[in-house]
């Protein structure tokens, strides 16, 4: 990673996201991060404040709510939560703390994926200082009742577990599977009590938000993505990084700032994203257009476009729990059927057939990973069809 650009986040004081949600009470910290229009940075977008009202509002028999970061970053091409935990974990660990304030919640667990043990070392040290400066453990800031402390445990490289009700069942010293919905985890997620997921630079945002101010936050971005959005921006760049732009920005403005102009595409979202074509570089990173968890992968002119596609649906076959059909059967044959077009043994029929049972998974799958696995492979022939895929085809 030869860039890293500076960001809006390391510019805010520690503590004073604390320090301002002291000043009020849980429903007014709730209510300014609903108003800032925040949403889950990890790729799904849900309104971050509706999910801690929600959590916060449902019935916890047994007194416990938890809040959960997800650090569990093994989406191919994202690495910009990597970049935070490194260099500013204090703004993970104080935006989990302002949530555990919101909902009434006094444990947080920080799900760290098993590849990062690296920095392990370095998360723990970060607590145990908070906690010397009272910004964890009881009393948060000598304020009784607000008791709030965290614990870190490990995943162990599942990239299905990156979905939260997988993560929840890991957690609980279960296979990582997805869960039936309903009930979903605001309401019975860890140990069946009120749970909120979010992932590291959601709550990072969150310390911002509560430092700077709703209003602050929503001014930035569009009107239904608000905020700034960090980028791992990989692949044929010259300047590879984590960038920050505000939500909105066209793609081809973040391939000139990495150095990418020329792209033939950009694979945007990472394995499960979207494969945006050079004619459609003026399309905006925001949640009504191109949607991203943070990848950011440019693909240059002579790319082949199928080895990628290969090499991603290789990648699900590996990651799919199985749990489901769609997923199970789906991704293997889709795999099977991209081979065949390398070794030009595709009819148009059975692509078309292909095609088909592509739209089947994103509908019938039972959680993100098979609802997005073909996502890839369907925008390349949408997009590409003619120019890549045309030749592939034969008559056999």
């Amino acid at each position: 990673m030869s860039v890293r650009t500076p960001m809006t986040l390391a510019s805010i004081e520690l503590g004073a996201g604390i320090a301002a949600a002291c000043m009020v009470g849980p429903e007014d910290v709730i209510a300014r991060v609903r108003d800032s229009g925040l949403k889950g940075r990890g790729g799904a977008g849900f309104p971050t404040g509706l999910k801690w009202q929600l959590a916060a509002a449902a019935p916890a028999p047994d007194g416990r709510r938890f809040i959960i970061c997800n650090a569990d970053e093994g989406e191919p091409g994202t690495f910009k939560d990597r970049a935070l935990l490194e260099d500013l974990a204090d703004l993970m660990f104080e935006g989990m703390t302002i949530a555990g304030y919101a909902i009434g919640a006094t444990e947080g667990i920080l799900y760290l994926r098993g590849e990062y043990i690296y920095l392990l070392e370095g998360l723990e040290a970060c607590i145990e200082r908070r906690r010397a400066a009272h910004l964890l453990g009881d009393a948060v800031l000598g304020r009784p009742g607000f008791d709030f402390d965290v614990s870190i445990r490990l995943g162990s490289g599942a990239y299905v577990c990156g979905e939260e009700t997988a993560l929840i069942e890991s957690l609980e010293g279960r296979r990582g599977e997805p869960r039936n919905r309903l009930p979903f985890p605001v309401v019975r997620g860890l140990y069946q009590a009120p749970t909120v997921v979010n992932n590291v630079e959601t709550f990072a945002w969150v310390a911002a938000i509560m430092a700077r101010g709703a209003e602050w936050f929503a001014s930035i971005g569009t009107p239904g993505s608000s905020g700034p959005k960090l980028l791992s921006v990989s692949g044929d760049v010259a300047r590879p990084g984590v960038y920050e732009f505000p939500l909105g920005v066209p793609i081809r403005e973040v391939l000139a700032a990495a150095g990418g102009e020329d792209a033939m595409a950009v694979v945007v979202g990472g394995a499960a994203g979207e494969c945006v074509p050079a004619a459609a570089f003026d399309r905006a990173i925001s949640y009504e257009d191109v949607s991203t968890g943070g990848a950011f992968i440019v693909l240059g002119q002579g790319r082949d476009l199928l080895a990628v596609a290969e090499n991603f649906m290789e990648f699900f076959v590996d990651e799919s729990c199985g749990q489901c059909t769609p997923c199970r059967i789906g991704n293997v044959t889709i795999l099977e059927g991209v081979r065949a077009m390398r070794r030009g043994e595709m009819t148009p029929e059975r692509l078309r057939d292909l095609v088909k049972l592509g739209h089947t998974m994103q509908a019938a799958s039972k959680c993100g990973l098979g609802q997005c696995s073909a996502n890839v492979f369907l925008s390349i022939v949408e997009h590409f069809g003619a120019e890549v895929l045309g030749r592939q085809l034969t008559n056999a």
